[in-house]
């Protein structure tokens, strides 16, 4: 592989499981595939869409994070999606070696604080932020006539009417005139809709 654009597979270290150094550089969302049992030591192993047999083995500290957001049925998480991050104040053995954190988690409704042990008689607030749903994917849209009249009128947002817009440039020009005026009036009633939500404000 001679591709030097992304190095950072260059730096993971070889483990079997997701360690902390490969989020030294930013932190990583991870959709959950499956929950099994593990080892007494790491007794929750999360598979993640992507782990390339290296999964995700939560601390307790986590653990109690997942289950707390979450729930207890570790079938239920999967599906659902949390972002990790490197926390390089985590120590163990009284040195800072850094750790795996959660940052933000999906299906909860809003952002969620709880006190967890940090060191032996000290707790220590813990933030998790609800997750943002990613963008629907835009589906293509047919090169037809149909197909660019049906886009241009389910069309809510500006990316969505570029797409319609874009998709109608690339029509026959017999049809580019009804595309044209479908989007015209599409564009206007929208922006007649955002008047009125303005002025009900």
């Amino acid at each position: 592989m001679s591709d030097v654009s992304n190095l950072r597979d260059t730096i993971i270290p070889k483990s079997d499981q997701l360690n902390a150094e490969q989020l030294l550089s930013e932190p990583m969302t991870i959709t959950v595939t499956g929950v099994r049992r593990g080892a007494d030591d790491q007794p929750v192993v999360i598979n993640y869409e992507g782990d390339d047999g290296r999964p995700y083995k939560p601390c307790k500290t986590c653990r109690k994070i997942l289950i707390f957001a979450w729930g207890d049925d570790g079938r239920e998480w999967v599906g659902r999606s949390m972002t990790l991050f490197n926390n390089p104040e985590i120590k163990f053995g009284g040195v800072k070696v850094g750790g795996i954190r959660i940052s933000h988690m999906s299906h909860i409704d809003r952002e969620i604080g709880i006190s967890l042990t940090a060191t032996k008689g000290k707790k220590e607030p813990v933030i998790i932020k609800k997750l943002a749903a990613p963008a629907k994917k835009q589906e293509p849209i047919p090169c037809t006539l149909d197909g660019v009249l049906r886009a241009i009128a389910a069309a809510t947002t500006p990316e969505a009417m570029e797409a319609a817009k874009d998709a109608a440039a690339k029509l026959p020009d017999a049809d580019k005139p009804t595309a044209r005026e479908a989007y015209s009036l599409r564009l206007a009633a929208l922006k007649a809709e955002a008047t009125k939500t303005e002025n009900q404000q």
